[in-house]
């Protein structure tokens, strides 16, 4: 698990096939104190696993799944990445949890000024829309956003010049893509609304739903 709240950035060295996949090696921007060998790194918001480690670099490998749902496969050697650690159960939650599975790659469609702020429209598949929520959590490029507005595959976040400054996204420009994880609290309760449990004969089908939820005091 991690939190979205990237250790820094990083750059892709070199690239190649391998294993149907692609081999990464990267290296990081900052220290990897006590690096484990096969340990979780996000590369871009993309959970990975570590090898080869030396000193600041790293290489992972890139399986055909990840390749085609998100936006590693655009990147060239040379680019820049975020990364972050996996989560230690001591560490602080600043950002929300994030699994490092990516759902989906948005794209760009405006970018504006909003005082000392940068505010960012992204469009993205409209199945994905109905996880996210105004004031609520979004992760792009491995970086934990809040959403300050969302419609019909659409949504507007409000990044500070830190963030723009810390991580990639202060090079994002109108058409780029960037991954895309949605909070996975939202996918849970999706699932568990959705499932309908037996009823015996006479029994009265109780489930969980916006009546349910009002009736016990919710809402």
């Amino acid at each position: 698990m991690f939190t979205g709240i990237a250790a820094g950035t990083g750059v892709l060295r070199g690239k190649r096939g391998a294993g149907g996949g692609l081999a990464f090696d990267l290296e990081a921007g900052f220290e990897l104190a006590d690096p484990q060998e096969g340990e979780s790194i996000a590369i871009n918001g993309v959970c990975l696993t570590a090898y080869s480690i030396q000193g600041r670099r790293f290489t992972v490998d890139v399986s055909p799944e990840s390749l085609t749902r998100t936006t590693l496969g655009d990147l060239a050697a040379g680019s820049p990445v975020n990364m972050e650690r996996a989560l230690r159960l001591s560490d602080r939650l600043g950002g929300h949890l994030v699994s490092g599975h990516v759902d989906c790659v948005a794209t760009v469609l405006e970018r504006r000024p909003a005082g000392a702020f940068t505010l960012f429209s992204f469009s993205l598949p409209e199945e994905w829309n109905r996880y996210l929520i105004e004031k609520g959590s979004v992760t792009i490029d491995g970086v934990s956003l809040t959403v300050n507005s969302c419609s019909a595959g659409r949504f507007e976040v409000s990044i500070i010049p830190h963030t723009l400054q810390v991580t990639t996204l202060g090079r994002l420009k109108i058409g780029s893509r960037v991954n895309i994880e949605v909070d996975i609290i939202g996918k849970y309760v999706e699932k568990l609304l959705a499932l309908q449990p037996p009823v015996s004969p006479g029994q009265e089908q109780r489930t969980i739903n916006s009546a349910f939820l009002a009736e016990h005091g919710f809402f």
